[in-house]
């Protein structure tokens, strides 16, 4: 009997929705929100309809001696120093770069680099630089302008090929590599080269033209820390052409092999 009573209290209310609810649903507004969530829509097919990635505009520092290094041999002692370190943005960077030998008395082989630096589209890992390199030292000053690439390639390579133009037409070359072999996760063995070539003598700083001279080395570092190694090995620097007849006119040797002792650090 309750049943059926309240079968007929939902009546009139069931006749109503039937007669009437159609009418509702085609008078609705048509800006009306669902309470049912809507369908999601596929990803765009152009690339270009993509909102812009994030642009972090966040400055970083960074320093780095890879060579900061005593070298001994029989008849000399000197100071070798190779360092570099940027500020700026992941896309946009000034780069600063610093090597040279100091002992006797008197510094040589000093350059200093200003470069502004740039990402390569397409190739990971390497950058473009381009600015002013200045030998300061005690010879005679010099000032170039430079265009260069560096980068990590595969294993760990590091390979720097820069180009420098001065006034008089002069042209010089420098290609620096280096490669880090893993002997454990702590002991590191590191062959190195750098190579410079000028298209024109300059007596003055005592660079002949054509391949003017190579250092090279292999050192053995141990990572006590990854902002400290401290490293021994080997290094070889020698000058050809003009440039070792230049040096036994003064009285320099054209070949030096010495044990160097040291510590790569950066932070």
């Amino acid at each position: 009997m309750r049943t059926a009573t309240i079968h007929r209290k939902c009546l009139p209310l069931l006749c109503f929705v039937v007669l009437f609810g159609p009418a509702l649903v085609a008078a609705r507004p048509a800006n009306a929100q669902s309470p049912l969530p809507a369908t999601p829509q596929a990803a765009p097919q152009n690339r270009s309809a993509w909102p812009p990635p994030v642009d972090d505009k966040e400055v970083f520092a960074h320093v780095r001696f890879d060579q900061l290094e005593g070298r001994w041999n029989e008849s000399s002692t000197e100071l070798r120093w190779d360092g570099e370190g940027w500020v700026g943005t992941d896309m946009n960077r000034l780069w600063i770069k610093s090597e040279g030998f100091a002992g006797n008395n008197s510094v040589s082989d000093g350059d200093q680099e200003w470069l502004y630096d740039r990402p390569i589209p397409h190739m990971r890992y390497f950058d473009a630089q381009a600015g002013v390199r200045a030998d300061l030292d005690s010879g005679p000053a010099r000032a170039w302008a430079a265009l260069g690439v560096e980068g990590l390639a595969p294993y760990f390579f590091e390979f720097e090929p820069t180009l420098y133009i001065r006034n008089g037409g002069r042209v010089a070359g420098r290609i620096n590599g280096a490669w880090d072999l893993l002997v454990t996760q702590r002991w590191v063995l590191q062959p190195q080269a750098e190579l410079n070539f000028y298209s024109q003598d300059d007596p003055a700083r005592q660079t002949g033209s054509g391949f003017s001279d190579i250092d090279t080395g292999v050192r053995l570092r141990y990572v006590v820390t990854r902002k400290v190694n401290p490293y021994i090995g080997w290094a070889y620097h020698g000058e050809y052409g003009n440039s070792a007849r230049y040096a036994r006119q003064s009285g320099q040797a054209t070949i030096n092999s010495s044990f160097v002792f040291g510590l790569r650090v950066w932070y």
